[in-house]
C-alpha cells in the first residue's frame, strides 16, 4: 500500500485541552509524535516504584542476589524481545492494538485484545495504586508520626486514584508530559537510592538454595527461578496491548525500526527501577528478614526500615511521580478502546468507569487478599493469555508483509458490516482458535508453587512451562490453520501473502452508517 502525501503538520493541542480521539484512525495532520516520545511513555510507565515490587520478587522467591540478577535480565530481555514488533501497528494503522487485531481475529474478534487490555490495566494500575501508596502512608508515618491504620492507607489509595483518573481523562498530551517529568526524577531518585544504600548493598547474598539446604528445599529452585522470571517479564509483556495507544501518534512515514527499536530499548533501560528493588530486596532480607517472610512479605515496609533517615522524602517523590506514570499508561489505553466496544460511552466516561472498576479491585485485594499472591498469579496468567495473542498479532503482520487497510479496521467502531475483514460474521476462527488454544495449554501447564497450579502443572517436575509452550503452540498452528484454510486474497497486499495460502473468495463490502454507495469504491489509504 503506497503511502499518501503527508499532510502539513498542525500545532499539537494544548495540555488542558481533552482529547476527543477514540480509537478511530488519527489524521495525519496531527500525528507529531516520535519514537523518542514512544520510548518515553513506554519507559516512563515502568521507570516506576512498583516495578521496584516486581523487581523484588526474585529475592522473595528465596534467590540468592546473583541468580536474581540472571533471572531479572532473563526475564527483561526476553520480554521486551517479544514486545518491541507491537509497536509497529499504530503508525501503520494510525489506531491502537486491539483494532489492529481486526485484521487477524475478525472485526468482532478484537474484543479479546480489548479484554486483555482491561485485565492488564486493572492489574498494573492496582500495582501501581498499591505499591506508591503503601510507601507515601509508610514514608509520612516515619517523617510525620501519621498512623498507619486502614484509613490513611484507603485516603492515600484513593486520592491516588484519584489524580490518575484525572490524567488520564484529560488524553494523551497529558499523560506525555507527566512522562517526560516522570522519566528524568525517577531515574534521579533511582541513582539517589543507589548512594543511599552503597553502603549496606553486598551481592553475596545468598538466598535460601544453598550447599546446606534440605532436599527439599533445593528442589525448588527452578520453579522459584522460572517463576521470578515471569515475573519480571510480565512487566514489559503488559504493554503489548498499549503501544498502539502512544504510537499511532507517530507518522506512517518513520522507519518501523526506529519504532521498534524504541519500544525495544524503552524495556531494557527498565533494568534501572528492576535492579534497585532486587539490590533493596536482597538488603532487607539481609538486615530485616521479616519483611520478606514468605506468609507475610513487606517490600515498602522492609525499605523504609532499612533507609537512611534523608532517604524517607526521596521514597515518597519516587512512590508519587512513579505510581502516575505506571497508572496512567495503564488506564488511559484501556478507557481509549472500552469507549469503542461500548459505543453509548465517549473516551471521557469509559475511563472514568475502567477507573472506578480498579478503584474498587484495589480495595479488595488490598484489604480482602493476600496482596503478593494476587499480584504474582494474576501477572503470570495474564501474560500466559496476552502473549498468543501478540505471537498471532506478529506472524499475522509477517503473512500480510506490514499490509493493512485502515478503513476496514474501523468496521466495528463505525457499526457496519463486511469489509475484508468480515471473514465469518466478523469472527476470524484461524487467529481466534490458534490463541484460545495456545492461552488454555499455558494456564494448564502454569505452575505458581503455593499460589496456583494447572491441571497439568506437575508434568515439568514443577518447572513453570506455561508460557513457553503458548508461545510455541500459538505460533503453529496459527500458520497451520492460515496454510490449510487459507485466507482471502483480498485482505493481503499488492505483494501476496508470505508463509500462507490464500483464496480467491469474494469480500463483501462495508455496509452501514458512513459506507460507501453500493458499487463506489472506498478511497485507498495509507
Amino acid at each position: 500500500m503506497s503511502p499518501q502525501p503527508s499532510s502539513p503538520a498542525a500545532p499539537p493541542p494544548s495540555l488542558t485541552e481533552v482529547e476527543t480521539h477514540g480509537v478511530d484512525r488519527i489524521p495525519d495532520a496531527e500525528r507529531t509524535a516520535t519514537p523518542f516520545d514512544l520510548f518515553r511513555l513506554a519507559f516512563g510507565g515502568a521507570n516506576t516504584f512498583s516495578t521496584c515490587v516486581l523487581g523484588a520478587f526474585p529475592i522473595l522467591f528465596g534467590l540468592s542476589f546473583r541468580q536474581g540478577l540472571a533471572a531479572t535480565l532473563l526475564g527483561v530481555v526476553v520480554g521486551a524481545l517479544i514486545l518491541c514488533p507491537m509497536a509497529v501497528f499504530g503508525p501503520v494503522n494510525g489506531t491502537n492494538n486491539a483494532v489492529s487485531s481486526s485484521a487477524h481475529l475478525g472485526v468482532h474478534g478484537r474484543v479479546v485484545g480489548s479484554f486483555l487490555s482491561l485485565l492488564t490495566a486493572v492489574a498494573f494500575f492496582s500495582i501501581s495504586v498499591w505499591s506508591s501508596g503503601d510507601a507515601l502512608v509508610g514514608g509520612a508515618h516515619r517523617l510525620f508520626g501519621l498512623d498507619r491504620g486502614n484509613m490513611s492507607y484507603a485516603v492515600a489509595y484513593a486520592l491516588f486514584a484519584g489524580l490518575v483518573l484525572a490524567v488520564c481523562v484529560y488524553g494523551f498530551r497529558f499523560m506525555l508530559f507527566v512522562n517526560k517529568i516522570a522519566v528524568t526524577s525517577a531515574s534521579a531518585l533511582f541513582l539517589l537510592g543507589a548512594l543511599a544504600f552503597a553502603g549496606d548493598f553486598d551481592p553475596s547474598y545468598p538466598g535460601v538454595f544453598t550447599d546446606s539446604a534440605d532436599a527439599a528445599t533445593r528442589s525448588q529452585f527452578w520453579p522459584s527461578f522460572i517463576g521470578a522470571a515471569l515475573i519480571v517479564l510480565s512487566n514489559p509483556v503488559s504493554f503489548g496491548a498499549f503501544l498502539g495507544d502512544w504510537s499511532r501518534y507517530i507518522p506512517a512515514s518513520t522507519p518501523r525500526r526506529r519504532v521498534v527499536g524504541a519500544a525495544f530499548l524503552s524495556q531494557i533501560a527498565t533494568l534501572l527501577p528492576f535492579l534497585f528493588g532486587l539490590s533493596t530486596a536482597s538488603i532487607i532480607a539481609a538486615r530485616a528478614p521479616e519483611y520478606v517472610d514468605p506468609a507475610a512479605p513487606d517490600f515498602v515496609g522492609g525499605l523504609l526500615a532499612v533507609s537512611p533517615g534523608w532517604f524517607f522524602l526521596p521514597v515518597c517523590l519516587l512512590a508519587l511521580i512513579g505510581g502516575m506514570s505506571t497508572g496512567t499508561t495503564a488506564l488511559y489505553g484501556t478507557g481509549l478502546d472500552f469507549s469503542s466496544v461500548f459505543p453509548r460511552l465517549s473516551r471521557v466516561r469509559a475511563t472514568l468507569l475502567v477507573g472506578l472498576v480498579s478503584i474498587a479491585f484495589i480495595f479488595a485485594g488490598r484489604f480482602g487478599l493476600n496482596l503478593v499472591q494476587s499480584i504474582s498469579t494474576f501477572a503470570t496468567v495474564i501474560i500466559t493469555c496476552t502473549s498468543p495473542w501478540m505471537v498471532v498479532m506478529m506472524l499475522g503482520y509477517c503473512t500480510r508483509r506490514g499490509w493493512y487497510d485502515p478503513e476496514a479496521l474501523q468496521v466495528f467502531n463505525r457499526r457496519q458490516r463486511g469489509g475484508r475483514y468480515w471473514f465469518a460474521h466478523g469472527w476470524n476462527w484461524r487467529g481466534l482458535t490458534a490463541w484460545w488454544a495456545a492461552a488454555l495449554t499455558g494456564v494448564l501447564f502454569t505452575h505458581i508453587p503455593g499460589q496456583f497450579v494447572g491441571p497439568l502443572g506437575g508434568l515439568a517436575g514443577g518447572v513453570d512451562i506455561g508460557l513457553p509452550l503458548s508461545l510455541v503452540v500459538a505460533a503453529v498452528l496459527f500458520l497451520a490453520l492460515l496454510w490449510l484454510f487459507p485466507e482471502p486474497r483480498a485482505v493481503y497486499g499488492p505483494e501476496g501473502a508470505r508463509l500462507a495460502r490464500t483464496a480467491q473468495v469474494p469480500v463483501p463490502p462495508i455496509t452501514g452508517p458512513g459506507a460507501e454507495p453500493a458499487g463506489v469504491p472506498a478511497a485507498p489509504v495509507g
